[in-house]
């Protein structure tokens, strides 16, 4: 008889995470759930799901005669991705933890404990999502450090492990791993890979897991649970997106942490001031601005950290919302190193998403010395927005990302650009020189 696999899971007590356990149970590995703690409920009044979810995990985990172990990543989240959170709120960007949260804590912390304090020859976690290897594959790999250049040297032979979008593309994950690293992508499996939201809610049916079907689809915000916002409904319906709701979270929570900098409405059109606001850091781009006694909707164009003042538009598709070029931050590659193709040319054509589910966009990249790359959209898209991440994709795979750093002329600008070329030079003496010869 072989040997039997260990496999250690990530239990989140929600439908994904307990099918996944069933699954790898059914595939005959030794499983053990590992429910993570990564944020300290007690400091907090609000209510929080914590406890309730671990107890669902613990529930599951003795239904399939799997160990169960509780860990804490308090003191790791903290300093790893809610710190950095705060840092770029105050450098006027609008973060995106969650995929911070699986770089640092989940394919970091998590994968580390499973194999070298739990003895597991692999992990799982329930993210829709694909890898390039096969389940068995994933037990023959070895550890291997990351490079400590730029990237890694071309004359060692690795052939890289790929991710590529779940089958489930409703529900398709991999915007949300496009930070992890390749020697924890290598020893992971997603159980969930092949198969629709719907089956998986079939599977727990049949598998008699009704407290978790039970519950609510989580929102993917990472750290604060589920909480009593004040007016957090209104927010919501003010614009449409996945991005602006866990924004409007965020930064609610965050207020108790940064000290709000009031500063002025500031019309991008004519220079004129429109209001006053409680502060930069909790406005992104194309929101919908509250402006005392205005009827007609006004919305968030741009922000000037150094005055305080949020420039608006007098309509939500404002030409001064829509760019079409970036900067990142040194991209991160899943596969290591960049494709080929780009660094022979410089140059690749490939697909950029920066909200998880929007619709993937055409895009240019080029590749800079330092590592970071320039993003040339096909088409203008609206809202881009410094510190969230842009996400390439060639077809089904998910290259990796960069933090967006720099943003390119808007739309706007672009325009009064053209228009001051279009307009004949100003005459003040109404005289006409002669012509040169």
């Amino acid at each position: 008889m072989g040997v039997v696999r260990h496999v250690v899971c990530a239990m989140s007590g929600g439908v994904d995470s307990s099918v996944s356990a069933l699954l790898l149970k059914r595939m005959g590995y030794r499983v053990t759930g590992v429910f993570m703690k990564n944020w300290d409920s007690q400091d907090e009044r609000g209510v929080c799901s914590s406890e309730r979810d671990c107890e669902d995990a613990y529930k599951v985990c003795k239904m399939l005669d799997m160990p169960f172990h509780q860990v804490s990543y308090v003191k790791e989240y903290w300093h790893e991705v809610f710190s950095n959170l705060l840092r770029e709120y105050e450098k006027g960007r609008t973060p995106n933890p969650d995929i911070m949260c699986n770089k640092h804590i989940k394919f970091k912390h998590f994968y580390q404990y499973a194999v070298n304090t739990l003895g597991a020859d692999a992990m799982a976690t329930g993210h829709y999502a694909r890898t390039s290897q096969e389940d068995e594959e994933v037990f023959q790999q070895k550890y291997v450090p990351p490079p400590r250049t730029l990237f890694r040297d071309r004359f060692e032979m690795r052939k890289p492990v790929r991710l590529y979008q779940g089958a489930d593309r409703l529900k398709d994950q991999t915007f949300f791993l496009s930070q992890i690293s390749q020697d924890a992508l290598r020893h992971t499996i997603f159980p969930l890979a092949g198969l629709t939201k719907d089956f998986v809610k079939k599977i727990a049916a049949e598998a008699g897991f009704q407290h978790v079907l039970k519950k609510k689809e989580s929102m993917g915000i990472c750290f604060i649970g589920e909480r009593d916002f004040e007016n957090f409904i209104l927010e919501v319906c003010l614009m449409q997106g996945t991005n602006w709701l866990l924004f409007q979270v965020h930064v609610k929570f965050v207020l108790k942490y940064i000290e709000p900098k009031p500063g002025n409405f500031v019309s991008v059109e004519d220079g004129k001031i429109m209001g006053q606001h409680k502060g930069w850091f909790t406005l992104t781009l194309g929101q919908r601005a509250r402006i005392g006694g205005q009827v007609d909707p006004w919305f968030v164009v741009d922000k000037d950290i150094t005055t305080g003042d949020v420039f608006l538009g007098p309509t939500t598709n404002h030409p001064a919302l829509f760019r079409d070029t970036m900067q990142t931050d040194r991209f991160h590659w899943i596969a290591e190193d960049p494709p080929v193709e780009l660094v022979r040319t410089q140059m690749m054509e490939c697909l950029f998403r920066f909200i998880n589910r929007m619709p993937l966009t055409p895009c240019t990249v080029t590749l800079n010395l330092d590592g970071s790359v320039w993003v040339m959209l096909k088409e203008p898209i609206r809202a881009l927005t410094p510190g969230q991440f842009a996400v390439l994709y060639k077809g089904d795979e998910c290259l990796g990302s960069g933090k967006i750093i720099r943003l390119g002329p808007t739309q706007f600008t672009l325009q009064k650009g053209q228009n001051c070329l279009s307009c004949p030079p100003k005459d003040t003496n109404q005289q006409h020189p002669e012509p040169v010869n």
